[in-house]
């Protein structure tokens, strides 16, 4: 059984994925009636104090992924120019952990963001202009495109959706998580690929 420090997968009624959520704002929502159903495998048990009136010990059981009760901002992550902020750890996430220039897996203190065109040359610091370059690889292209540096992509950058960035944030994604994302990716989605190589 995982332990506390394992993330449960928040959803809205719909089933839309909200964010990953700590054990504390899990027993929070179980307590205060926001559970409007629970999905997925029990992750734990939490034990909580005694009822003055009946003597009776509480105790929740909390799933893996848990439907949230009240009006969501979710079909603001639906639309279609969506763009999550972009940090490191998704990034390196969404590339597999792969150097886009020269194809070999890295840690992520191994890596790093390459701007294929670079800021100094107009370039954005956004999704479709980033992807993940080895520390060698990044120095040795330095402030030139791919093209003049003589370099080649190995894949196409692209801006995950809403359920493929709570994905990518996602530390230690269970079985049944990662099969409810994958559900919510669009069909064309780079990730089914990357995702199926990892398992």
């Amino acid at each position: 059984m995982p332990g506390l420090n394992q993330q449960v997968l928040r959803t809205d009624v719909a089933g839309m994925p909200l964010e990953w959520i700590d054990y504390r704002d899990a027993v929070r929502i179980y307590h205060s009636d926001q559970l409007a159903y629970a999905c997925g495998s029990s992750l734990y048990t939490v034990h909580g104090g005694h009822s003055a009136l009946t003597g009776e010990r509480s105790i929740i059981i909390v799933n893996s992924i848990i439907a949230t009760h009240g009006r969501q901002s979710s079909w603001l992550k639906s639309r279609q120019n969506y763009a999550p902020p972009l940090n490191n750890h998704a990034l390196f996430a969404r590339d597999a952990h792969l150097c886009m220039y020269c194809g070999n897996h890295f840690r992520d203190r191994e890596l790093s963001r390459d701007h294929i065109v670079p800021v100094s040359l107009g370039g954005e610091d956004g999704w479709n202009n980033v992807i993940t370059a080895c520390k060698r690889c990044n120095n040795h292209k330095a402030g030139r495109t791919p093209e003049q540096a003589g370099m080649e992509l190995l894949a196409v950058p692209f801006v995950p959706t809403h359920a493929e960035y709570v994905y990518l944030q996602g530390k230690r994604v269970l079985a049944d998580q990662m099969e409810f994302l994958i559900a919510h990716f669009p069909r064309t989605s780079p990730l089914h690929d990357r995702i199926a190589d990892l398992i």
